[in-house]
């Protein structure tokens, strides 16, 4: 179901979307530099979730599909801790259908699933978890700043988690 195709990072994000877009709110957290990245940033996602109507949950679906939300954030900055020097974003799109999660670093290489994952085991779960409950994911590398080293551009991992259904219904 998932996969590591492109898409579209959220620096393409138009401030102004049409009603077929797919995000329509955004929200972006600087974590460059900063303690505690990933506990700031579910933080982070928990109030946005709170101020685009996911939270308080209203069904056990709805409240499923926030905590799903959460960890991916988690699992996600986590990983650019682990393997790319820590993230340098956060940015959360919400559209009727979705919610899109973007952590940008600057580390080498794109995240994997790995084959050599044992259950039981500690380590290398976090992109299993991110592909089980997202509809799609992936990594987009963006372009240096002109006259900058070619190996300066950031990477930015993304992953959409579908809304539950009879969500959205007029919120956005």
């Amino acid at each position: 179901m998932a996969t590591t195709r492109s898409f579209p990072a959220s620096g393409d994000f138009d401030p102004e979307p049409s009603p077929a877009d797919p995000v329509r709110q955004v929200r972006r957290l600087r974590l460059a530099g900063a303690a505690g990245v990933v506990v700031k940033a579910r933080e982070f996602t928990r109030v946005a979730l709170h101020d685009w109507g996911w939270l308080p949950a209203a069904t056990e679906e709805q409240r499923a599909t926030a905590e799903d939300a959460l960890l991916v954030v988690s699992e996600l900055v986590t990983n650019a801790c682990l393997h790319a020097g820590g993230p340098e974003e956060l940015r959360i799109g919400c559209g009727p259908k979705l919610l899109r999660v973007e952590v940008v670093d600057r580390g080498p290489g794109d995240p994997a699933l790995r084959t050599t994952r044992r259950a039981g085991r500690p380590g290398g779960h976090g992109m299993y978890i991110v592909q089980r409950l997202c509809l799609d994911w992936g990594v987009v590398h963006e372009s240096p700043a002109p006259g900058a080293p070619p190996a300066s551009g950031a990477k930015v991992v993304w992953a959409e988690v579908a809304a539950p259904p009879a969500w959205g219904d007029g919120v956005l």
